[in-house]
Protein backbone atom coordinates (compact mmCIF):
# COMPACT_ATOMS: atom_id res chain seq x y z
CA UNK A 1 0.00 0.00 0.00
CA UNK A 2 3.03 2.54 1.05
CA UNK A 3 4.46 1.24 -2.78
CA UNK A 4 1.03 2.41 -4.37
CA UNK A 5 0.80 5.85 -2.14
CA UNK A 6 4.71 6.53 -3.02
CA UNK A 7 4.20 5.70 -6.88
CA UNK A 8 1.28 7.22 -7.26
CA UNK A 9 3.13 10.73 -5.74
CA UNK A 10 5.73 10.78 -8.26
CA UNK A 11 3.72 10.28 -11.42
CA UNK A 12 1.67 13.13 -10.20
CA UNK A 13 4.27 15.63 -10.88
CA UNK A 14 5.00 16.56 -14.54
CA UNK A 15 7.10 14.75 -17.06
CA UNK A 16 9.83 16.22 -18.16
CA UNK A 17 12.42 15.51 -20.65
CA UNK A 18 16.27 15.36 -19.17
CA UNK A 19 17.98 13.56 -21.73
CA UNK A 20 19.09 16.94 -22.87
CA UNK A 21 21.32 17.37 -20.20
CA UNK A 22 24.61 15.63 -19.88
CA UNK A 23 25.04 13.99 -16.70
CA UNK A 24 28.62 14.52 -16.28
CA UNK A 25 27.74 18.49 -16.65
CA UNK A 26 25.40 18.59 -14.01
CA UNK A 27 27.97 16.63 -11.43
CA UNK A 28 30.07 19.03 -12.64
CA UNK A 29 28.14 21.94 -11.98
CA UNK A 30 26.75 20.39 -8.83
CA UNK A 31 30.06 20.16 -7.31
CA UNK A 32 31.28 23.57 -8.68
CA UNK A 33 28.52 24.99 -6.82
CA UNK A 34 29.46 23.55 -3.83
CA UNK A 35 33.36 24.75 -4.13
CA UNK A 36 31.76 28.36 -4.53
CA UNK A 37 29.81 27.63 -0.59
CA UNK A 38 33.48 26.81 0.44
CA UNK A 39 34.69 29.97 -0.26
CA UNK A 40 32.07 31.49 2.48
CA UNK A 41 34.35 30.33 5.37
CA UNK A 42 37.71 31.49 3.33
CA UNK A 43 36.29 34.79 3.38
CA UNK A 44 35.36 34.29 6.91
CA UNK A 45 38.97 33.21 8.02
CA UNK A 46 40.61 35.83 5.81
CA UNK A 47 38.67 38.61 7.37
CA UNK A 48 38.92 37.40 10.57
CA UNK A 49 42.84 36.90 10.59
CA UNK A 50 43.08 40.35 8.83
CA UNK A 51 41.31 42.21 11.69
CA UNK A 52 42.15 42.97 15.23
CA UNK A 53 41.89 40.39 18.12
CA UNK A 54 39.30 42.32 19.69
CA UNK A 55 36.78 41.94 16.41
CA UNK A 56 37.61 38.74 15.04
CA UNK A 57 35.27 36.52 15.47
CA UNK A 58 32.30 39.30 14.75
CA UNK A 59 33.68 39.16 11.15
CA UNK A 60 33.37 35.34 10.97
CA UNK A 61 29.61 36.12 12.07
CA UNK A 62 29.14 39.12 9.33
CA UNK A 63 30.24 36.55 6.47
CA UNK A 64 28.07 33.92 7.75
CA UNK A 65 25.45 35.67 8.47
CA UNK A 66 25.25 37.79 5.47
CA UNK A 67 25.32 34.05 3.63
CA UNK A 68 21.77 32.75 5.33
CA UNK A 69 20.13 36.27 4.45
CA UNK A 70 20.73 35.49 0.78
CA UNK A 71 19.72 32.16 0.79
CA UNK A 72 16.31 33.61 2.19
CA UNK A 73 16.45 36.31 -0.41
CA UNK A 74 17.52 34.27 -3.28
CA UNK A 75 15.10 31.87 -2.64
CA UNK A 76 12.74 34.69 -2.10
CA UNK A 77 12.87 36.60 -5.26
CA UNK A 78 16.63 37.28 -5.80
CA UNK A 79 16.96 35.02 -8.59
CA UNK A 80 13.68 35.80 -10.27
CA UNK A 81 15.06 39.61 -10.53
CA UNK A 82 18.38 38.40 -11.96
CA UNK A 83 17.22 35.93 -14.53
CA UNK A 84 13.66 35.77 -14.92
CA UNK A 85 13.43 34.53 -18.62
CA UNK A 86 9.62 36.65 -19.11
CA UNK A 87 11.55 40.00 -18.32
CA UNK A 88 12.28 42.16 -21.16
CA UNK A 89 13.06 46.02 -19.33
CA UNK A 90 16.91 44.76 -19.98
CA UNK A 91 17.85 46.23 -16.37
CA UNK A 92 15.92 44.09 -13.48
CA UNK A 93 13.92 40.85 -14.36
CA UNK A 94 10.04 40.50 -12.45
CA UNK A 95 8.63 37.79 -10.28
CA UNK A 96 8.03 35.40 -12.35
CA UNK A 97 9.90 32.83 -10.39
CA UNK A 98 9.11 34.07 -6.90
CA UNK A 99 9.41 31.65 -4.47
CA UNK A 100 11.38 29.53 -7.34
CA UNK A 101 8.19 28.70 -9.23
CA UNK A 102 8.84 27.22 -12.50
CA UNK A 103 12.19 26.32 -11.48
CA UNK A 104 12.76 22.73 -12.31
CA UNK A 105 13.95 20.55 -15.66
CA UNK A 106 14.10 23.27 -18.16
CA UNK A 107 17.26 24.53 -20.04
CA UNK A 108 18.90 27.12 -17.99
CA UNK A 109 18.69 30.94 -18.65
CA UNK A 110 22.69 31.00 -19.07
CA UNK A 111 23.48 27.24 -20.80
CA UNK A 112 21.28 24.76 -22.48
CA UNK A 113 22.90 21.84 -20.97
CA UNK A 114 22.13 22.44 -17.79
CA UNK A 115 18.59 22.39 -15.95
CA UNK A 116 17.36 25.48 -14.45
CA UNK A 117 16.95 24.67 -11.05
CA UNK A 118 20.52 23.87 -10.72
CA UNK A 119 21.72 27.13 -12.19
CA UNK A 120 19.68 28.81 -10.01
CA UNK A 121 21.42 26.78 -7.00
CA UNK A 122 25.00 28.01 -8.38
CA UNK A 123 23.64 31.44 -9.24
CA UNK A 124 22.78 31.51 -5.77
CA UNK A 125 26.59 30.76 -4.39
CA UNK A 126 27.82 33.51 -6.43
CA UNK A 127 25.18 35.69 -4.48
CA UNK A 128 26.20 34.86 -1.21
CA UNK A 129 30.56 34.99 -1.85
CA UNK A 130 29.50 38.91 -2.74
CA UNK A 131 27.37 39.87 0.08
CA UNK A 132 30.78 37.94 2.30
CA UNK A 133 33.08 40.27 0.60
CA UNK A 134 30.56 43.40 1.17
CA UNK A 135 30.66 42.39 5.02
CA UNK A 136 34.23 43.20 5.17
CA UNK A 137 32.66 46.85 4.68
CA UNK A 138 31.43 47.09 8.39
CA UNK A 139 34.98 46.15 9.67
CA UNK A 140 35.62 46.81 13.26
CA UNK A 141 33.31 49.17 13.83
CA UNK A 142 29.99 48.48 12.44
CA UNK A 143 26.95 46.43 13.92
CA UNK A 144 25.77 43.50 12.83
CA UNK A 145 21.48 43.37 12.80
CA UNK A 146 21.74 46.61 10.61
CA UNK A 147 24.27 45.34 8.34
CA UNK A 148 22.02 42.10 7.82
CA UNK A 149 18.98 43.92 7.12
CA UNK A 150 21.40 45.94 4.64
CA UNK A 151 22.88 42.97 2.89
CA UNK A 152 19.26 41.59 2.55
CA UNK A 153 18.28 45.58 0.31
CA UNK A 154 21.47 45.79 -1.26
CA UNK A 155 21.34 41.53 -2.69
CA UNK A 156 17.91 43.12 -4.33
CA UNK A 157 18.83 46.90 -5.34
CA UNK A 158 22.49 46.23 -6.48
CA UNK A 159 23.49 42.78 -7.30
CA UNK A 160 20.33 41.30 -9.14
CA UNK A 161 20.10 44.40 -11.39
CA UNK A 162 23.76 44.00 -12.12
CA UNK A 163 23.23 40.72 -12.75
CA UNK A 164 20.99 41.07 -14.88
CA UNK A 165 22.45 43.42 -17.09
CA UNK A 166 25.42 40.79 -17.93
CA UNK A 167 24.17 37.41 -17.60
CA UNK A 168 20.12 37.56 -18.50
CA UNK A 169 19.12 37.13 -21.85
CA UNK A 170 17.24 40.27 -21.90
CA UNK A 171 20.22 42.14 -19.98
CA UNK A 172 21.56 45.44 -21.49
CA UNK A 173 25.09 44.38 -21.38
CA UNK A 174 24.45 40.69 -22.43
CA UNK A 175 22.44 41.80 -25.72
CA UNK A 176 25.30 44.70 -26.22
CA UNK A 177 28.09 42.02 -26.21
CA UNK A 178 29.94 42.78 -22.76
CA UNK A 179 32.06 39.55 -21.84
CA UNK A 180 31.76 39.11 -18.36
CA UNK A 181 32.48 35.53 -17.74
CA UNK A 182 32.22 35.24 -14.01
CA UNK A 183 31.02 38.01 -12.30
CA UNK A 184 33.56 41.29 -12.71
CA UNK A 185 30.37 43.83 -12.78
CA UNK A 186 28.04 41.93 -10.26
CA UNK A 187 30.64 40.09 -8.02
CA UNK A 188 34.15 42.10 -7.81
CA UNK A 189 32.74 45.63 -9.20
CA UNK A 190 29.47 45.34 -6.67
CA UNK A 191 31.80 44.26 -3.77
CA UNK A 192 34.73 46.22 -4.15
CA UNK A 193 32.85 49.38 -4.32
CA UNK A 194 29.70 48.79 -2.43
CA UNK A 195 32.27 48.07 0.23
CA UNK A 196 34.03 51.54 -0.58
CA UNK A 197 30.65 53.32 -0.10
CA UNK A 198 29.53 51.26 2.82
CA UNK A 199 33.15 52.84 4.45
CA UNK A 200 32.72 55.74 3.48
CA UNK A 201 28.77 56.07 5.07
CA UNK A 202 30.12 54.81 8.38
CA UNK A 203 33.22 57.01 8.52
CA UNK A 204 36.53 56.21 9.90
CA UNK A 205 37.35 54.12 12.64
CA UNK A 206 38.41 56.20 15.66
CA UNK A 207 42.04 57.19 15.85
CA UNK A 208 43.39 55.37 18.93
CA UNK A 209 42.00 52.25 16.47
CA UNK A 210 43.87 53.44 13.96
CA UNK A 211 47.47 53.43 15.78
CA UNK A 212 49.89 50.30 15.50
CA UNK A 213 47.21 48.48 13.44
CA UNK A 214 48.63 45.18 11.94
CA UNK A 215 46.38 42.15 11.46
CA UNK A 216 46.26 39.95 14.52
CA UNK A 217 46.51 36.62 12.79
CA UNK A 218 48.29 35.77 9.73
CA UNK A 219 48.07 32.11 9.93
CA UNK A 220 44.44 32.43 9.35
CA UNK A 221 45.02 35.35 6.64
CA UNK A 222 46.96 32.37 4.95
CA UNK A 223 44.38 29.79 5.51
CA UNK A 224 41.66 31.63 4.56
CA UNK A 225 43.12 32.67 1.03
CA UNK A 226 43.56 29.15 0.18
CA UNK A 227 40.55 27.99 0.78
CA UNK A 228 39.51 31.04 -1.38
CA UNK A 229 41.77 29.75 -4.19
CA UNK A 230 40.29 26.33 -3.91
CA UNK A 231 36.96 27.59 -4.11
CA UNK A 232 37.85 30.10 -6.38
CA UNK A 233 38.33 27.14 -9.25
CA UNK A 234 34.68 26.16 -8.80
CA UNK A 235 33.52 29.81 -8.84
CA UNK A 236 35.15 30.14 -12.40
CA UNK A 237 35.71 26.59 -13.93
CA UNK A 238 32.24 26.22 -13.37
CA UNK A 239 30.80 29.06 -14.96
CA UNK A 240 31.83 27.35 -18.38
CA UNK A 241 28.42 25.47 -17.37
CA UNK A 242 29.68 22.01 -18.40
CA UNK A 243 32.68 19.78 -18.13
CA UNK A 244 34.46 21.05 -20.78
CA UNK A 245 37.48 22.65 -22.52
CA UNK A 246 36.37 25.70 -21.43
CA UNK A 247 35.95 25.10 -17.82
CA UNK A 248 39.60 23.50 -18.26
CA UNK A 249 41.06 26.76 -19.74
CA UNK A 250 39.01 28.63 -17.01
CA UNK A 251 40.53 26.55 -14.09
CA UNK A 252 44.28 26.71 -15.68
CA UNK A 253 43.89 31.17 -16.24
CA UNK A 254 42.47 31.37 -12.55
CA UNK A 255 45.57 29.78 -11.63
CA UNK A 256 48.39 31.55 -13.93
CA UNK A 257 46.69 34.79 -12.92
CA UNK A 258 47.01 34.11 -8.97
CA UNK A 259 50.06 32.83 -8.98
CA UNK A 260 51.27 35.88 -10.71
CA UNK A 261 49.82 38.13 -8.79
CA UNK A 262 51.07 36.89 -5.93
CA UNK A 263 54.17 37.56 -7.13
CA UNK A 264 54.37 40.90 -8.40
CA UNK A 265 52.26 42.31 -5.07
CA UNK A 266 55.26 40.61 -2.97
CA UNK A 267 57.90 42.08 -4.84
CA UNK A 268 56.48 45.43 -4.77
CA UNK A 269 56.64 45.28 -1.52
CA UNK A 270 59.98 43.74 -1.10
CA UNK A 271 61.36 46.87 -2.73
CA UNK A 272 60.41 48.73 0.17
CA UNK A 273 60.19 46.77 2.81
CA UNK A 274 62.98 44.12 2.27
CA UNK A 275 60.46 41.52 3.72
CA UNK A 276 58.93 38.82 2.04
CA UNK A 277 55.38 39.87 3.28
CA UNK A 278 52.81 36.49 3.73
CA UNK A 279 49.55 39.18 3.66
CA UNK A 280 51.04 41.02 0.87
CA UNK A 281 51.66 37.48 -1.12
CA UNK A 282 48.04 36.69 0.27
CA UNK A 283 46.87 40.24 -0.90
CA UNK A 284 48.34 39.45 -4.38
CA UNK A 285 46.99 36.24 -4.98
CA UNK A 286 43.29 37.55 -4.65
CA UNK A 287 43.66 40.31 -6.42
CA UNK A 288 44.81 38.12 -9.52
CA UNK A 289 41.90 35.83 -8.64
CA UNK A 290 39.94 38.77 -8.58
CA UNK A 291 41.16 39.49 -12.14
CA UNK A 292 40.05 36.27 -13.81
CA UNK A 293 36.95 36.25 -12.30
CA UNK A 294 35.82 38.09 -15.53
CA UNK A 295 38.24 37.27 -17.70
CA UNK A 296 39.20 33.46 -17.29
CA UNK A 297 37.32 31.88 -19.91
CA UNK A 298 37.53 34.45 -22.66
CA UNK A 299 41.70 34.68 -23.07
CA UNK A 300 44.34 32.40 -23.46
CA UNK A 301 46.36 31.40 -20.77
CA UNK A 302 49.54 33.80 -22.14
CA UNK A 303 47.28 36.58 -21.25
CA UNK A 304 46.65 35.52 -17.83
CA UNK A 305 50.39 36.11 -17.12
CA UNK A 306 49.68 39.48 -18.10
CA UNK A 307 46.07 39.92 -16.15
CA UNK A 308 47.93 38.68 -13.10
CA UNK A 309 50.95 41.26 -13.29
CA UNK A 310 48.18 44.10 -13.74
CA UNK A 311 46.11 43.40 -11.00
CA UNK A 312 48.82 42.40 -8.50
CA UNK A 313 50.31 45.78 -9.77
CA UNK A 314 47.82 48.26 -9.45
CA UNK A 315 45.71 46.38 -6.81
CA UNK A 316 48.72 47.09 -4.83
CA UNK A 317 49.03 50.57 -5.77
CA UNK A 318 44.90 51.08 -5.28
CA UNK A 319 45.69 50.22 -1.92
CA UNK A 320 47.05 53.79 -0.81
CA UNK A 321 43.73 55.71 -2.36
CA UNK A 322 42.15 55.52 0.75
CA UNK A 323 44.50 57.71 2.52
CA UNK A 324 43.61 60.23 -0.95
CA UNK A 325 40.01 59.98 -0.24
CA UNK A 326 39.93 59.69 3.48
CA UNK A 327 37.68 56.63 3.03
CA UNK A 328 38.62 53.80 5.89
CA UNK A 329 38.41 51.32 3.40
CA UNK A 330 39.69 49.07 6.35
CA UNK A 331 40.33 45.47 4.23
CA UNK A 332 41.14 47.08 0.81
CA UNK A 333 37.70 46.00 -0.58
CA UNK A 334 37.66 48.65 -3.44
CA UNK A 335 41.38 47.86 -4.27
CA UNK A 336 41.71 44.40 -4.39
CA UNK A 337 37.93 43.89 -5.63
CA UNK A 338 36.92 46.53 -7.33
CA UNK A 339 40.12 47.78 -9.86
CA UNK A 340 40.93 43.73 -10.01
CA UNK A 341 37.79 43.56 -11.36
CA UNK A 342 38.34 46.62 -13.68
CA UNK A 343 41.34 44.86 -14.96
CA UNK A 344 40.18 41.69 -16.15
CA UNK A 345 37.16 43.61 -17.68
CA UNK A 346 39.50 45.80 -19.28
CA UNK A 347 41.66 43.30 -20.94
CA UNK A 348 38.84 41.04 -21.89
CA UNK A 349 38.43 43.71 -24.64
CA UNK A 350 41.94 43.55 -25.49
CA UNK A 351 42.64 39.89 -25.21
CA UNK A 352 39.64 38.12 -25.43
CA UNK A 353 39.55 35.36 -28.02
CA UNK A 354 36.79 34.00 -30.51
CA UNK A 355 38.21 30.70 -29.87
CA UNK A 356 38.82 30.46 -26.37
CA UNK A 357 35.10 31.38 -25.82
CA UNK A 358 33.71 28.83 -28.63
CA UNK A 359 35.76 25.64 -26.46
CA UNK A 360 32.40 24.67 -24.66
CA UNK A 361 31.03 23.84 -27.81
CA UNK A 362 27.75 26.32 -27.21
CA UNK A 363 29.13 30.08 -27.66
CA UNK A 364 30.74 29.07 -30.95
CA UNK A 365 29.16 32.90 -32.61
CA UNK A 366 30.71 34.87 -29.87
CA UNK A 367 33.15 37.69 -31.37
CA UNK A 368 36.20 38.66 -29.02
CA UNK A 369 38.50 41.44 -28.56
CA UNK A 370 41.05 42.95 -29.74
CA UNK A 371 42.76 40.37 -30.34
CA UNK A 372 40.05 39.33 -33.35
CA UNK A 373 39.88 42.77 -34.79
CA UNK A 374 36.82 43.30 -32.78
CA UNK A 375 38.04 47.13 -31.84
CA UNK A 376 34.63 47.86 -30.36
CA UNK A 377 34.85 45.45 -27.52
CA UNK A 378 37.24 47.76 -25.64
CA UNK A 379 34.52 51.01 -25.41
CA UNK A 380 31.97 48.57 -24.91
CA UNK A 381 34.11 46.96 -21.79
CA UNK A 382 35.11 50.27 -20.30
CA UNK A 383 31.31 51.67 -20.35
CA UNK A 384 30.33 48.94 -18.81
CA UNK A 385 32.82 49.34 -15.79
CA UNK A 386 31.19 52.93 -15.12
CA UNK A 387 27.72 51.85 -15.40
CA UNK A 388 28.01 49.30 -13.13
CA UNK A 389 30.71 51.20 -10.69
CA UNK A 390 28.72 54.37 -10.84
CA UNK A 391 25.01 52.71 -9.97
CA UNK A 392 26.86 50.27 -7.55
CA UNK A 393 28.10 53.25 -5.27
CA UNK A 394 24.96 55.65 -5.72
CA UNK A 395 22.30 52.68 -4.24
CA UNK A 396 25.01 51.41 -1.53
CA UNK A 397 25.63 54.92 -0.23
CA UNK A 398 21.78 55.51 -0.42
CA UNK A 399 21.06 52.13 1.14
CA UNK A 400 23.25 52.54 4.15
CA UNK A 401 22.65 55.76 4.77
CA UNK A 402 18.54 54.99 4.73
CA UNK A 403 19.59 52.25 7.67
CA UNK A 404 20.42 54.98 10.24
CA UNK A 405 17.88 56.96 9.04
CA UNK A 406 15.43 54.79 9.96
CA UNK A 407 16.91 54.33 13.38
CA UNK A 408 19.10 51.03 13.17
CA UNK A 409 22.45 52.59 13.80
CA UNK A 410 25.09 50.84 11.63
CA UNK A 411 28.19 51.68 13.50
CA UNK A 412 29.15 51.36 17.13
CA UNK A 413 29.34 54.30 19.19
CA UNK A 414 33.12 55.27 20.31
CA UNK A 415 32.85 53.44 23.79
CA UNK A 416 31.51 50.22 21.83
CA UNK A 417 34.19 50.30 19.16
CA UNK A 418 36.77 50.51 22.16
CA UNK A 419 35.86 47.46 23.58
CA UNK A 420 35.41 45.92 20.18
CA UNK A 421 33.35 43.73 17.79
CA UNK A 422 33.24 40.75 19.62
CA UNK A 423 32.47 41.96 23.10
CA UNK A 424 29.64 44.15 21.99
CA UNK A 425 28.16 42.24 19.10
CA UNK A 426 28.86 38.66 19.80
CA UNK A 427 29.91 38.38 23.13
CA UNK A 428 32.04 35.63 22.70
CA UNK A 429 35.76 35.35 20.96
CA UNK A 430 37.54 34.20 17.99
CA UNK A 431 40.29 33.70 20.79
CA UNK A 432 39.79 33.71 23.98
CA UNK A 433 43.03 32.35 25.60
CA UNK A 434 42.38 31.84 29.27
CA UNK A 435 39.09 32.66 30.67
CA UNK A 436 40.05 34.37 33.94
CA UNK A 437 42.58 36.43 31.95
CA UNK A 438 40.10 38.18 29.35
CA UNK A 439 41.93 41.58 30.34
CA UNK A 440 45.20 42.28 27.97
CA UNK A 441 47.36 43.20 30.72
CA UNK A 442 45.88 40.09 33.33
CA UNK A 443 48.86 38.55 31.40
CA UNK A 444 51.33 40.84 32.50
CA UNK A 445 50.66 40.26 36.16
CA UNK A 446 51.32 37.70 38.51
CA UNK A 447 49.12 36.12 40.35
CA UNK A 448 50.25 37.26 43.90
CA UNK A 449 48.81 41.04 43.43
CA UNK A 450 51.99 41.98 46.49
CA UNK A 451 54.22 41.63 43.90
CA UNK A 452 54.78 44.72 41.32
CA UNK A 453 54.19 43.82 37.86
CA UNK A 454 56.94 43.95 35.27
CA UNK A 455 56.22 46.82 32.65
CA UNK A 456 54.81 45.99 29.42
CA UNK A 457 56.02 46.79 26.22
CA UNK A 458 54.31 50.05 23.98
CA UNK A 459 51.19 48.82 22.21
CA UNK A 460 52.40 47.52 18.17
CA UNK A 461 56.03 46.74 19.27
CA UNK A 462 56.95 43.67 17.34
CA UNK A 463 59.92 42.59 19.56
CA UNK A 464 58.55 43.47 22.79
CA UNK A 465 61.05 46.19 23.57
CA UNK A 466 59.29 49.89 24.70
CA UNK A 467 59.71 52.33 21.80
CA UNK A 468 60.40 55.22 24.88
CA UNK A 469 61.75 55.41 28.16
CA UNK A 470 58.68 54.63 30.48
CA UNK A 471 59.67 56.43 34.00
CA UNK A 472 61.07 59.51 31.52
CA UNK A 473 57.38 59.45 30.02
CA UNK A 474 56.04 59.15 33.24
CA UNK A 475 57.91 62.33 34.75
CA UNK A 476 57.47 63.96 32.16
CA UNK A 477 53.51 63.87 31.72
CA UNK A 478 52.76 63.76 35.12
CA UNK A 479 50.99 60.09 34.81
CA UNK A 480 48.70 59.28 37.67
CA UNK A 481 49.56 56.07 40.12
CA UNK A 482 47.49 53.95 38.18
CA UNK A 483 48.63 54.79 34.54
CA UNK A 484 51.85 54.16 36.13
CA UNK A 485 51.32 50.71 36.88
CA UNK A 486 49.04 50.12 34.15
CA UNK A 487 50.81 52.33 31.16
CA UNK A 488 48.78 50.53 28.85
CA UNK A 489 45.27 51.04 30.07
CA UNK A 490 43.98 53.56 27.38
CA UNK A 491 45.33 51.45 24.59
CA UNK A 492 43.17 50.25 21.95
CA UNK A 493 45.01 47.18 21.62
CA UNK A 494 43.70 45.80 25.04
CA UNK A 495 41.34 43.12 25.19
CA UNK A 496 38.44 44.39 27.61
CA UNK A 497 37.53 42.92 30.98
Amino acid sequence: MDATIQTHAFTSLPQRDSSQFDRGDIAFIIVAGILVLFMVPGLAFLYSGLARRKSALALIWAVSGANAVVIFQWFLWGYSLAFSKSATNGYIGNLRNFGLRNVLGDPSPGSPLIPELLYSFFQMEFACVTAGILAGGIAERGRLWPAMVLTFFWITLVYCPIACWAWNTNGWAFKWGVLDFAGGGPVEIGSGVGGLALAWVLGRRGKQELLNFRPHNVSIVNLGTFILWFGWLGFNGGSAFGANLRAIMAIWNSMLASAFGGMTWVLLDFRLERRWSMVGFCSGTIAGLVAATPSSGFIPPWASLIVGILSGGLCNFATKLKFFVGVDDALDLFAEHAIGGMVGLFCNGLFGSKDVIALDGVNTAVPGGWLDRNWKQLYMQVAYIVAASTYTFVVTAALAKSIDLVGLRLRLTPEEERLGMDEVEVGEFANDYIEIRRDFMDGMRPFDSSETPPAPAVAGDRHGVPDVDEESRDNSEGRTTEEKVDPDINDPLRMPS
